[in-house]
């Protein structure tokens, strides 16, 4: 048996062909996926075969762990590739890969009852991080949102593969949706707290979410900037910079933050840009 944070899931069993499939697919995402000299590194270490390395990456995967699920009778091997693959130290270099890659791997180790955490740490999950259950949650997510009349841009985030993990995803990934809408409405390349100086500060800011004619008109823009610089300062920066921190989170924090970041979304959509001298 191995053991990890209190929790324990054999080493004897093994993967499903489907379960194989979507982890090697996870693995090997084009987007936030290992990359190929990445993945004959890793195979060598876990001491794996590499039967197919002219395929495609998610093939590539596949083949090398079902082979080595079915010469051993266990999936020992795979295990150990993904305990050293998502061993975050791994990602220092390059550290805003490692969310994205964790979520798309736990998303596939859901349906096999296990789950890498922040830490790296490869752990058994309880019954609420099925998939079933994720989809359950963010449907009712959803609806929560929308009688309190969540911005669209925000309901986008409430998907099942965001919250197979926790709630902390969903509004990470929506929280990077403001940087986004920010760059987009300003043609800014910056991000987290230098965007926000460059976007909403400054006299007059390049984004006014008001006329700016009045010191209390100000104040509100001085505030709404700061808003937005803790949003990213407390989701934005810590996922992105610092791949240890672990948010627990429930669906009502979740659903307050959200609605937080709606109101930022309604303010950018109305913002003005003031001329400029």
């Amino acid at each position: 048996m191995s053991v990890s944070a209190g929790h324990s899931f054999p080493n004897v069993a093994t993967f499903s062909q489907s379960q194989i499939e979507a982890i090697a697919a996870a693995l090997g995402d084009t987007a936030d996926g290992l990359t190929g000299s990445e993945i004959s590194h890793l195979l060598s270490v876990a001491k794996m075969a590499d039967p197919s390395p002219e395929l495609t990456k998610r093939y590539r995967l596949h083949n090398a762990f079902a082979t080595s699920q079915n010469e051993r009778g266990d999936r020992v091997g795979i295990l150990a590739f993904i305990r050293k693959s998502m061993r975050p130290e791994r990602y220092l270099q390059n550290s805003q890969r490692y969310e994205p890659l964790r979520m798309k791997v736990n998303a596939a180790l859901a349906f096999a009852g296990l789950k890498v955490n922040a830490e790296g740490i490869l752990d058994a999950t309880d019954a609420a991080t099925t998939i079933p259950d994720a989809e359950r949650r963010a449907r009712e997510m959803r609806e929560d949102l929308v009688r309190r009349g969540v911005h669209p841009d925000v309901l986008s985030f409430c998907r099942s593969e965001l919250l197979v993990d926790d709630y902390f995803h969903a509004v990470l990934e929506a929280t990077k949706s403001v940087g986004d809408k920010i760059r987009s409405r300003t043609g800014l390349m910056d991000d987290g707290s230098a965007l926000v100086d460059r976007a909403l500060s400054g006299d007059p800011p390049i984004l006014a979410i008001n006329s700016l004619q009045n010191e209390n008109e100000k104040s509100e823009q001085r505030g709404f900037a700061n808003l937005v610089r803790g949003l990213f300062g407390m989701f934005r920066n810590p996922a992105a910079h610092a791949p240890r921190v672990y948010w627990a989170m429930e669906r009502e924090d979740a659903e307050d933050l959200l609605s937080m970041v709606s109101l930022v979304h309604r303010r950018l959509d109305k913002a003005s840009m003031p001329r400029r001298p």
